[in-house]
């Protein structure tokens, strides 16, 4: 492919001019079959929820070999690499103020001993975390690739990371380590997470989420001469029953699903227990807050109803386990770091679309640091699945996408 994508004129940019973007496109062509080498390299390598640490590894010693700086891993799991111009270390206070960090995920939902080995089948290949997220790792090694390689250096500090915990009740814990109060990358300028495929959205709004275990326990007994001793399935089918019926705001966008239940041990007996898991969103966090303590009032007050129509003995306990919790959170549309990766989205051809989903840059954006989600390039389906697949439909283009959003922040 000769011309760039969408056949854009980077002359037009001080910045794209004076990295010579328009010479970069053929690189990234010619780096492609390295590129989808790596993306299948590591999804090859299991990282079930908890189990990132191998996949980690692997990680590490490709940073090593991109000649990056200060690679390690932390506490958490998180492999942390840096690229530095002029020679700036991790750790400075100055570096860190104007550092980009471009990071992906380590881990998948697969539990441990599901068949990660990709397979092809035409022009897809099918293997679980292909594309979530084994093609965000592939984008940042070639970002990091790319970047070591520029001719013309940027001015900027670059901290590449792959991190843990960011899939289901792994509950951003990578992030959540790399943006505590006592880190050295608290003052960072600018998050940029890679996750999954595509070339126009652009994820600039965090759906928070708060998702809880819901436990109604009794004494139990047999289904005949027993009957009458309260029933926690009848107690939680009650409560369900209420919070399908709760009035939820379509802007704020809110969501309230009751995602799992069980109890009960066999068919003739009153339960002992049952219990059910309910998953709370909204891209408001007062929104968020306040179905929350809704949904803890509805279980109060049932289990205090039944409590007033039973005698003491036979009372229902109530527990409310807390399983997840992710913070809401947004980037204007304004920032610069948004407004770039418009700007790059436009380079490559495509219509840019802002949106909100729950990804990584869900912690910093919570935490007033500008942050966004991109995809990085490709077509892919199935995801969370073990049928999920990746096509390497235009996957040079989200490459290119990413390096150009670098690119923009140079001057912000």
């Amino acid at each position: 492919m000769e011309e760039p994508p969408g056949g854009t004129d980077f002359g037009k940019h001080p910045l794209l001019a004076r990295h010579r973007a328009q010479d970069l496109w053929p690189v990234v062509v010619a780096m492609d079959k390295w590129v989808l080498a790596r993306q299948l390299e590591l999804t090859a390598i299991p990282a079930p929820p908890f189990g990132e640490g191998p996949r980690g590894e692997r990680v590490a010693e490709l940073f090593m070999e991109l000649g990056l700086e200060d690679i390690r891993t932390d506490e958490a799991g998180n492999v942390i690499a840096h690229w530095p111009p002029g020679g700036t270390k991790l750790g400075g206070k100055q570096s860190n103020a104007e550092a980009i960090v471009v990071s992906a995920h380590l881990d998948t939902v697969f539990p441990a001993g599901t068949d990660v080995a990709p397979k092809f089948e035409g022009n897809r290949i099918c293997a679980p975390g292909i594309t979530d997220d084994g093609r965000g790792l592939a984008a940042v090694m070639a970002l990091a690739r790319l970047i070591s390689e520029l001719p013309v250096p940027l001015t900027r500090p670059v901290l590449f990371v792959a991190t843990v915990g960011e899939e289901g009740q792994g509950d951003l814990r990578g992030v959540r380590h790399l943006f505590r109060a006592e880190s050295p990358l608290a003052p960072v300028f600018g998050f940029i997470s890679l996750d999954g495929v595509g070339l126009d959205r652009i994820i600039h709004r965090g759906v928070g989420s708060t998702r809880l275990r819901i436990t109604v326990r009794g004494r139990g007994g047999h289904s005949w001469t027993d009957y009458g001793r309260p029933n926690p399935i009848h107690r939680v089918g009650r409560i369900v029953s209420r919070l399908g019926s709760l009035p939820l705001p379509a802007d704020p966008k809110t969501s309230l699903t009751v995602a799992r239940w069980a109890g009960g041990t066999s068919i003739n007996s009153i339960p002992q227990e049952a219990w059910f898991e309910v998953d709370l969103r909204s891209v408001d966090a007062a929104e968020l807050e306040t179905l929350e303590r809704t949904v803890r009032e509805v279980c109060r007050e049932e289990l205090e109803e039944a409590s007033n129509s039973q005698s003491q003995t036979n009372t229902l306990s109530l527990e409310i386990e807390e399983l997840g919790r992710r913070p809401a959170g947004v980037t204007d549309p304004s920032h610069m770091l948004v407004q770039a990766a418009m700007e790059a989205t436009r380079h490559v051809g495509e219509k840019p679309q802002l949106i909100a989903s729950s990804t990584d840059a869900n912690l910093p954006m919570s935490l007033g640091i500008p942050a966004i989600t991109l995809g990085a390039g490709g077509r892919g389906g199935g995801v969370h699945t073990v049928e999920e697949w990746f096509e390497n439909t235009r996957g040079p283009e989200g490459i290119f996408r990413a390096l150009l959003t670098v690119l923009l922040l140079e001057e912000a």
